[in-house]
């Protein structure tokens, strides 16, 4: 009995993991098609479908799927979705920006507050925290690419503002309108990177604590969960303790 129930829970996570998976590749091809459509379905001259490519390719998103949500938009695919951004605050005063593609932005919308609201949040209104943050371009490397000193050179010389190295590996950040020019400057001294995208750069910090950390962490768990959901970016700091406790 015991080995049986052993393997219904190796078929539990799985199917778990699984299901996580689909969900991020959906995530992934719905950026794809939506980079495609405003722009050229050719990377070459789309700087934020090679993001979106790039992407999907560090998450192991199998090159059918990425070619099926190009032609989706080259065939004109009738799914339009808007972007939108909401913002709010988390528990210990977290400034939180979601961003997201919706078919239904009142639904969305909808969906958003709830979840602010039940993992103890509150949801604002327009830019009601995004002072907390820097529009920023941000392309990352694994640790791989080479030591600290080569990748500040390389990052330097692709024109970008600010690099900051860890054991995880590179994060190198620029102007946004500087993203492709950068990015491209960069792969042809380090090869592909592992990210590049617009993002949010916390310029003020909160430091969060084991009381709180557990309800922050449901919160932008469930807010990531969401199927319109692209990104979550917040300004919360943890000791390494409480991260390795909490934060996954």
């Amino acid at each position: 009995m015991a080995g049986h129930s052993q393997f219904k829970n190796i078929m539990h996570r799985k199917g778990a993991k699984d299901a996580k998976r689909a969900k991020m590749f959906t995530k992934l091809a719905r950026e794809i098609t939506v980079a495609a459509k405003l722009g050229m379905p050719d990377p070459a001259h789309n700087p934020r479908l090679r993001a979106a490519i790039t992407a999907a390719k560090a998450d192991s998103m199998p090159k059918d799927n990425i070619e099926r949500a190009i032609n989706k938009a080259i065939g004109g695919d009738t799914e339009n979705f808007e972007e939108t951004r909401y913002e709010g605050y988390g528990p210990g005063n977290v400034a939180v920006i979601v961003e997201a593609l919706t078919d239904n932005r009142n639904r969305t919308a909808a969906e958003m507050r709830t979840l602010f609201n039940k993992n103890g949040g509150n949801m604002g209104e327009a830019n009601s925290v995004a002072f907390n943050f820097q529009r920023v371009g941000f392309i990352h490397y694994k640790a791989e690419a080479g030591s600290e000193d080569k990748i500040m050179e390389a990052a330097i010389n692709a024109g970008a503002d600010d690099v900051q190295s860890n054991a995880d590996g590179h994060d190198i950040y620029c102007e946004p309108d500087d993203l492709h020019a950068v990015q491209k400057q960069l792969e042809e001294l380090l090869g592909e990177s592992e990210t590049a995208r617009l993002d949010w750069r916390p310029t003020v910090s909160v430091e969060v604590g084991e009381d709180q950390a557990e309800t922050l962490m449901n919160l932008l768990n469930a807010l990531e969960d969401n199927d319109d959901v692209q990104r979550v970016s917040a300004n919360y700091e943890m000791s390494d303790e409480v991260m390795a406790r909490f934060g996954g």
